[in-house]
């Protein structure tokens, strides 16, 4: 495993930050980590980095605990912090060339030129942090956790405050950039987690309340009942809807659309297409209904 946290406590006076925490992240996996303002994710991000202790337990990085070797495990992580902090008054080239050196990389200046390109920064390599958007300065700080080709990478809220064209761009740097990495990634960006992320952990009041794939999350969350939208070539009278074998309840949505709620272990949906064929409709459209990812983040930290 690339990271193994097993019974992390946090505590600050009498008040938990992080109780009992157990997940474990396999190499190369891309794991959306996610919960609400103050459950306790920058706190675990940065108790993996070695920056703050844990109260209890212990965080194995590629098999280094980091309360022993806290320096040496951060050789192997690329960290973008919430609030990316850079040295605005740096050039971005210089920047790079700061951190290059504080990293003792071999090859510096080739390095920097690649990772330059690898982040879409050639355009900007010239010009002072200050000057750049918003976007970019969160290029500079992707930039920096990877320019020493770390095997693990933990972002922090990597596109808080980005428009939407610049939280594609930084989520498809972060597809790219991840391959044949570990990365850990904070967000409150559902599709962002459903796009890139092949697991996902929720947190809630520094505790894990889920830890799967989106999908499987979906239909834990999604209750006794499962809905289906259709839309017929005509309305149909809602009395004959409620009785197609397995509905139990029809609603119209609007004109001929309508909802037709069932059991969620009975797929109606033949029935349906019976029911149309027999009273000489025809079916437009048939769809079942999900349940979102924002849906099923509310359901799990709604306590």
């Amino acid at each position: 495993m690339s990271i193994i946290v097993e019974k992390v406590s946090k505590t600050y006076g009498k008040q938990f930050a992080l109780r009992d925490v157990s997940f474990s992240i396999e190499p190369n996996e891309i794991v959306g980590f996610i919960g609400p303002n103050g459950a306790g994710k920058s706190t675990m991000m940065k108790i993996i980095c070695g920056y703050l202790p844990p109260s209890e337990g212990t965080v194995k990085v590629n098999g280094i605990d980091v309360s022993e070797a806290p320096l040496k495990v951060r050789e192997t992580i690329g960290y973008l912090p919430e609030n990316n902090p850079l040295y605005h008054e740096m050039y971005v080239r210089e920047y790079l060339e700061f951190v290059s050196g504080m990293l003792k990389i071999p090859n510096r200046e080739t390095r920097i030129t690649e990772i330059i390109k690898q982040t879409g920064l050639e355009a900007e390599k010239h010009k002072k942090i200050a000057a750049l958007s918003k976007g970019y300065k969160q290029r500079v700080g992707i930039a920096q956790a990877l320019i020493h080709n770390p095997s693990v990478v933990i972002l922090d809220e990597p596109t808080t405050g980005l428009d939407p064209n610049q939280i594609l761009e930084i989520r498809n740097l972060i597809s790219e950039t991840g391959k044949g990495k570990t990365i850990m990634l904070s967000t409150h960006i559902m599709q962002e987690v459903e796009a890139i992320c092949s697991r996902i952990i929720v947190i809630n009041k520094g505790e894990i309340v889920a830890n799967d794939k989106a999908g499987n999350l979906k239909v834990q969350t999604q209750g006794s009942f499962v809905t289906i939208s259709v839309e017929f070539n005509a309305q149909v009278d809602i009395e004959k809807l409620n009785k197609i074998k397995g509905v139990v309840k029809a609603v119209n949505v609007k004109g001929s659309n309508y909802l037709l709620q069932s059991n969620v272990d009975n797929d109606i949906r033949p029935d349906v297409f019976q029911f149309a064929v027999e009273s000489n409709l025809t079916v437009l459209a048939l769809q079942k209904m999900e349940q979102s990812l924002e849906e099923v983040f509310r359901e799990l930290t709604k306590k």
